[in-house]
């Protein structure tokens, strides 16, 4: 099989890159890419954001948050990981998509890993998992991506896709967490990821040499426009989701306080204090201001910073709220 190189490492970028390739007559042949983000989170194309991101931690740290155009669940990415993207005519997507699927398998078992399928689109080793993978189809065309778990940082994985315990019900896919595992553990002839990546191609291409054009500038141009305009757009990553209904309870200097938030398309459509909190102003007016605002951690804080919080919540500042609400 040919392949294409893409050397980007932004998550926006390659999001849009990957929707390009499949909506675009590339080639008219099946090809693959092998490809790198910075550290950053993806989620589903039909998942919530707060119920599956602990989204204070990825700003904390500089960790990029995107949104792809396929299904499935949140994954992390750094250096370590490495993903794959391959892209091909379909005719029957129920038969042509486990054709897809078994590539990856089979060229990591090629590379001496055991490497099994599980479910509708994991890749285990011993039982842990190291790959995961989603599928797209336009026109006559398949895309299936995936992710190569080689040398991630698991500590920060578990940071990352373990949201902060506000969830009372959402709606949307929720990811299943799997116990993960490293494949350089299963590869110890690789001395590093560059390694791993090379030997890979070799595999995937079948020793073919001949990769594909390279994308023209025109092209390129279309892509980053693509990324800018839809993948890193706000409304995309948060607003692009379902309703969800987010609830957080704190013992404040007032009383005991329980928020209630509606969640939809990333802006709080109501909310609801309750508790045996005690203020001078009815807590409806506070309530009332917060609604239409962005869920977002910025916006609600300029919102609050309208008020006097302590009229509402005995002793509260304005800061001690925002820490409960998100």
């Amino acid at each position: 099989m040919r392949y294409l190189l893409n050397p980007h490492t932004d998550p926006y970028f390659n999001m849009a890159f990957d929707e390009y390739c499949l909506e675009h007559d590339i080639a008219n042949e099946p090809f693959f890419y092998l490809w790198q983000n910075r550290p950053s989170v993806i989620i589903g194309a039909n998942q919530q954001v707060h119920t599956e991101v602990n989204v204070p931690y990825l700003k904390a740290h500089n960790i990029t948050l995107a949104r792809r155009v396929t299904g499935g669940g949140a994954v992390y990415h750094d250096w370590g990981n490495l993903n794959y993207t391959i892209v091909g005519a379909t005719k029957e997507m129920e038969s042509d998509y486990p054709e897809y699927a078994r590539m990856m398998q089979q060229a990591l078992q090629q590379l001496g890993v055991p490497a099994t399928l599980s479910g509708r689109n994991d890749i285990l080793v011993n039982g842990l998992k190291v790959s995961g993978f989603a599928k797209r189809v336009a026109k006559n065309r398949m895309m299936v991506h995936g992710t190569l778990m080689y040398d991630v940082d698991v500590e920060v994985l578990s940071q990352v896709l373990t949201p902060p315990a506000i969830k009372l019900e959402a709606k949307g896919i929720a990811s299943v967490r799997s116990r993960v595992g490293n494949l350089k553990d299963f590869l110890p002839q690789f001395a590093d990821i560059h390694a791993f990546r090379s030997a890979l191609l070799r595999t995937l291409s079948g020793g073919c040499t001949e990769q594909l054009p390279c994308m023209s500038e025109k092209m390129l141009a279309e892509i980053k426009q693509l990324a800018e305009q839809k993948f890193a757009d706000w409304h995309w990553i948060y607003g692009h989701a379902p309703q969800a209904t987010l609830t957080q309870t704190a013992k404040l200097s007032c009383g005991t306080v329980t928020i209630h938030l509606c969640i939809n398309k990333g802006m709080i459509e109501q909310c609801c204090f309750e508790g045996d909190f005690l203020g001078n102003l009815p807590i409806a007016q506070l309530e009332d201001s917060l609604a239409g605002i962005a869920y977002e951690r910025d916006a609600i804080a300029l919102q609050l910073a309208k008020h006097y919080i302590a009229a509402y919540l005995d002793g509260v500042t304005a800061e001690e709220l925002l820490k409960v609400m998100i």
